[in-house]
This record gives structure tokens, C-alpha cells and sequence, in this order.
């Protein structure tokens, strides 16, 4: 895995910023958690966390970065009451060090705050993930002294709109100076009839794609840089041989791929997103591994790697001996979209299914169904649904991808179901008290 940087092909069950990170930490879907869109609050009440976990068997926790699960309004992100997240149980069990912030998108020096134990902003010195990255360095150096096992999450906004060039030190934008960047090859000029306007572009938008691309890969030059320093600093302080190293992402970005720009959507472009994983000696170099890897299966993996119970609850499936190169699963993964990105409404809600070579979705709204040979036509250029060879390899889908909607009582609603009935001024309700406020 580590060593020559292999990627375990992952999908992000929502590509959506708060419903993955809420599916991260609970090892749920979103139709568990009620994280449907972004902007709202996770209700820490009903879920037994990640972090808890970790703490319950001796271990010390540090977050550090974007946290996006504490919001309870829209827009207002640098207000307090929404970008400090307090001490108690709203830190989902990172009890120990947290240096963190809600939400914004502003990286550079003198704009890039986050929150200690106060409402109190404190700005970086430097650019934001730059500064980031050095004081996880300094935690790993603190918790490594100490007698505890510990567990260290950094979680970096870049590469993030907004692509403007100040949003990334010139260093790297003069990496990309003389790069080439072209228009996806199933770019369409014409938005998606099922974007939200998130999703939508505008024919100024349109003009700016390419340049947008420059700044998201000079912030990804960053950030590969940033992590080659984590790692560095793992092998330093002599943690490589007991530490498992992860680097991931919670979507990708399609800029005009689709005739969309964003995220939350089932296309390879949002869904597909990295996973590399190092732990020296412990990860099988050259083992075959052909599996597919969701979101809510992180936590129950690394929990059983770190031999670990899982909680009561978890959705998610125990993929370590995958990981480990020691078995396989013909299994796919369940993804969906719940809703709009940031606003409740109707419209936009979709499931899809994904398995090694074959991706299934369907809206909603429409009932407009697709299927993609992913092997065969990588950039999902190919709507295969309607040819009839392909009618039984649909059917099959289908029924496996509704299979697991019950096996998680998710029901398909419309997006205004979960407002009505799970959330009462953006903050998700006890499972006791849903259905009440409609």
C-alpha cells in the first residue's frame, strides 16, 4: 500500500462535506445520522463515535482543522456561535487536544482562524494549511512522548473553492504557470437539469473553468507537500512501524464534467476520492487488492486494524482483511444524495450503487435511472440503462442497491421529510424526539 502510494479504490458514500465527515465519525449513512445537507448540526446524542471509541480503550485524540458538523445557520460562518464548536459532547469525543473551526474557505495569512477551548479566534501565521500541518508535527511529537496510544485527525479544507490565486501561495501557482489545463472530455455546455445551484455554472463561470483548475492543483501541490512532511515527521520520531498513516479526501470536484460543477452527485468525478494507507510491516507490498471501499466502512476497518470492538450501530462493513491484502468482496457500495448542497428542498435526492466495474443510479424525483460500465467507459459518457443486454445486469443492481436501503431503514424520502421530521432550526433531534415539530 504505502511505499509506492497505492490507492484502494474508495468511493464517498455522500460527496457532500458534512454528511461524509457525520458518516466518518459514526460509521453511519447519512439516512442515519440526519446530516442531509450541509449547514446543519449533528445531534451527538444518538451516536456511539469514533473518537469515543478510541477514548473507552485508553487512547489520547487531537483534531485539528474543519470540523463542519456544528453550523445550526446558514451562511454567518465566521460568527462564533457557529465556527467555535464548545467543549462537551458536540466534539463527538475529541476530548482531549482540538483545534478546530466549522466552516470557511479562506486560506491565506491573516484571514485563516480556528478555535481552541474559547470563542476566541486565533489566526495563523502562515498559510492555513501549512500552519495546520506544522502543529499536527507538534502533536505528534507531544502525544509520541507521552505513555498513551494516540490517535491525531488533520483535516484540511484545500484543495476547496474558492480558486482564486490568493487563496494559495504563489510557490505553487508558479508550478502550474506553464501547465496546460483543458475542459473534461464529457465536459457539456449545458447545466444538468438535476443541479442544484451548487451544481449549476453560468456562462461567466464557464469562461474561468480552467483557470479554476490551476489554483485546485497548485493547492493539491500543497497539500502533497504538507503530507510528505506528516510522514516524514512519523518516520522521525520512529512511529512508522506502529502508526497507520492515512491520507483520504470527502469528494472530488467535476468542473464541467457532466454539465456540473461541485460535488454531490454519484459521477466518478465527486464520488471517487483517494485512500492511501501506510503501516510498515504490518500491509503486504504487492498484495492483489480489488475491492470497493465506502465511507462508513472506514471506521469499523481501522477499529478492527487497531483491534479495536466497534461500536453497536455501525453501518459500515469491517474491510481490514481487504485492506490487508488477505481476502476480497464482490459487495458494492451504497451512495447517495439526500438533497440540495446547503438549503432544504425537494428534487434532488438520489441512490446509487457502485460495485468494481459497473456503477447503477436512480432520481427521485423522475425516476431516471443510469448505468455506467466503469472499465469499459471511464468518464460515464455511455447511459447504458436502456440497452437490453444490460436490462438483467440493472435489474441486479437495483435490487442489491434497495437490499441494503432496508438492511439501513433508508426509505428514499424527499429532502423537507428530514426537515419536518428530524430537524427544528437546523439542529438534528434526538431519535425521541423526531416527528414532532411538524
Amino acid at each position: 500500500m504505502c511505499g509506492k502510494h497505492r490507492s484502494v479504490p474508495t468511493v464517498s458514500g455522500h460527496p457532500v462535506c458534512a454528511p461524509y465527515r457525520a458518516s466518518l465519525f459514526t460509521g453511519k449513512y447519512t439516512t442515519s445520522t440526519g446530516m442531509v445537507i450541509n449547514e446543519i448540526r449533528l445531534n451527538p446524542e444518538d451516536h456511539h463515535t469514533f473518537a469515543q471509541v478510541l477514548n473507552e480503550n485508553g487512547y489520547e485524540t487531537a483534531y485539528i482543522g474543519k470540523w463542519h458538523m456544528y453550523a445550526a445557520e446558514l451562511g454567518n460562518h465566521y460568527d462564533p456561535k457557529n465556527s467555535y464548536i464548545p467543549e462537551g459532547p458536540d466534539r463527538l469525543g475529541f476530548d482531549d487536544f482540538f483545534a478546530a473551526y466549522n466552516f470557511r474557505h479562506e486560506y491565506e495569512t491573516g484571514t485563516a482562524y480556528y478555535h481552541l477551548n474559547s470563542p476566541e479566534k486565533i489566526f495563523y501565521e502562515k498559510y492555513e494549511p501549512d500552519a495546520q500541518t506544522d502543529m499536527a508535527i507538534e502533536q505528534l511529537r507531544r502525544l509520541s512522548a507521552g505513555d498513551k496510544p494516540f490517535a491525531l485527525f488533520l483535516s484540511i479544507g484545500t484543495p476547496h473553492d474558492p480558486w482564486v490565486e490568493e487563496n494559495v501561495p504563489k510557490k505553487y501557482l508558479e508550478m502550474m504557470k506553464n501547465r496546460k489545463f483543458f475542459l473534461p472530455e464529457n465536459y457539456l455546455p449545458q447545466n444538468d437539469p438535476h443541479a442544484d445551484s451548487w451544481a449549476r455554472l453560468s456562462q461567466e463561470e464557464r469562461k474561468y473553468l480552467t483557470e479554476w483548475m490551476r489554483v485546485y492543483y497548485a493547492m493539491t501541490a500543497n497539500l502533497d507537500e504538507n503530507f510528505g512532511r506528516l510522514r516524514q515527521a512519523v518516520r522521525e520520531l520512529g512511529l512508522e512501524e506502529n502508526t497507520i498513516l492515512i491520507f483520504t479526501s470527502d469528494h472530488g470536484e467535476l468542473f464541467g464534467a457532466h454539465g456540473r460543477r461541485a460535488k454531490n452527485i454519484f459521477y466518478e468525478e465527486a464520488v471517487r476520492v483517494p485512500f492511501l494507507i501506510c503501516w510498515k510491516g504490518h500491509l503486504a507490498e504487492g498484495a492483489s487488492r480489488d475491492f470497493v471501499f465506502n465511507t462508513v466502512d472506514i471506521m469499523p476497518s481501522l477499529l478492527s486494524m487497531m483491534g479495536l470492538p466497534g461500536p453497536r450501530g455501525m453501518e459500515g462493513a469491517d474491510r481490514s482483511s481487504c485492506i490487508k491484502g488477505e481476502d476480497d468482496t464482490e459487495e458494492g457500495a451504497l451512495m447517495m444524495g439526500t438533497g440540495p448542497t446547503a438549503v432544504f428542498g425537494d428534487g434532488y435526492e438520489w441512490r446509487a450503487y457502485r460495485t468494481k466495474q459497473y456503477t447503477y443510479a436512480v432520481y427521485l424525483t423522475d425516476g431516471q435511472e443510469f448505468l455506467f460500465d466503469d472499465d469499459r467507459d471511464p468518464k460515464q459518457m455511455q447511459n447504458l440503462i436502456d440497452i437490453p443486454e444490460y436490462t438483467a445486469l440493472a435489474k441486479d443492481l437495483r435490487r442489491k442497491m434497495y437490499q441494503k436501503m432496508e438492511e439501513i431503514g433508508d426509505t428514499f424520502e424527499k429532502n423537507t421529510y428530514y426537515e419536518k421530521n428530524w430537524i427544528c432550526d437546523r439542529k438534528i433531534l434526538k431519535k425521541t424526539e423526531r416527528g414532532k415539530y411538524l
